[in-house]
């Protein structure tokens, strides 16, 4: 969705030196492969075009079903992807739980020996056809991350609850973001677009360590949630009213809400120094009974 400009020179630009500073906001990187996916989607049409110009209704059915198993084939790959991107852009992640590219291969075959079975003699070419289809899909896409990244020592247990936690927070930045476009108001998106961003930097630290979910939680859940219903009442309020009190008590309230995230974040980070300080003392304390150097 298009964003509309706006800025310290713009109309209704304001520069609230209060407040904290914006996030760094870059262009999303493009997902891997998303054109290649386009073009197996664009193919997938070419045998539903097809089978209306063969002969009886048996070529039309398998030209149907081929068409839909290879537009299945190119949408389950695009999941591959989507899931490959967000395993790499993790620290800790688990392997996804369904191989969505290699399903995807196996799909793309199966689609392309249905379409050569109409316009070949005899089962044996096209079912060449298809392996050489998803030997390609493979070599172009590549397989689905197939092992933990990050996890030797992690509690699985704990790691899959600050997954399911994480998801719902997640829910919530997406209905705050969504809701306050209702608004139309360029201070409000920017406000809200800094405190989600805020946010997902303390779910990396989270993610990174899982013992602090249970510092982190009620910001997870009591906050983001209550801040998720004062973002949809404000902006059907301030869409109806253009009431400026309400707008200031409602930027006053993301500010707040931005700096108290901040500053647990902040105490999440000194909390894991202080653990592998911790460490370090006792290892040193370890060497030093044993009578090895210890440098210092």
């Amino acid at each position: 969705m298009a964003q509309r400009y706006g800025g310290q020179f713009s109309p209704e630009g304001k520069v609230d030196k209060s407040a904290p500073p914006p996030p760094k906001i870059g262009l999303k990187r493009p997902l891997k492969g998303r054109a290649r996916v386009s073009i197996l989607m664009v193919l997938a049409v070419l045998p539903v075009v097809t089978a209306f110009f063969q002969d009886g209704a048996v070529a039309l059915a398998v030209n149907l079903l081929a068409g839909a198993v290879l537009f299945g084939g190119a949408a389950l790959t695009r999941e591959g992807l989507k899931a490959e991107a967000a395993w790499a852009e993790r620290r800790i992640a688990r392997r996804p739980a369904f191989p969505r590219k290699i399903a995807g291969a196996v799909l793309t075959g199966v689609g392309v020996t249905l379409a050569a079975t109409v316009g070949l003699a005899g089962l044996l070419p096209a079912v060449v056809y298809g392996v050489v289809a998803g030997a390609l899909h493979l070599v172009a896409f590549g397989a689905d991350p197939m092992s933990d990244k990050g996890m030797e020592g992690v509690d699985t247990f704990q790691t899959e609850r600050v997954a399911r936690s994480i998801e719902e927070a997640e829910k919530h930045l997406v209905a705050m973001q969504d809701a306050v476009l209702r608004a139309r108001d360029r201070e409000a998106e920017a406000q809200v677009a800094r405190v989600a961003a805020t946010a997902r930097a303390m779910f990396r630290t989270v993610e990174d360590d899982p013992r602090d979910l249970t510092s982190a939680r009620k910001y997870l859940g009591v906050y983001l949630m209550g801040a998720r219903d004062a973002t949809v009442k404000f902006a059907d309020l301030y869409a109806a009213t253009r009431d400026a009190k309400a707008k200031a008590d409602y930027l006053d309230l993301l500010g707040d809400l931005q700096r108290g995230i901040e500053a647990k974040r902040e105490t999440l980070l000194i909390s894991d120094r202080s653990d592998l300080d911790v460490e370090i003392e006792v290892l040193r304390d370890r060497l030093k009974a044993d009578g090895l150097p210890t440098g210092d």
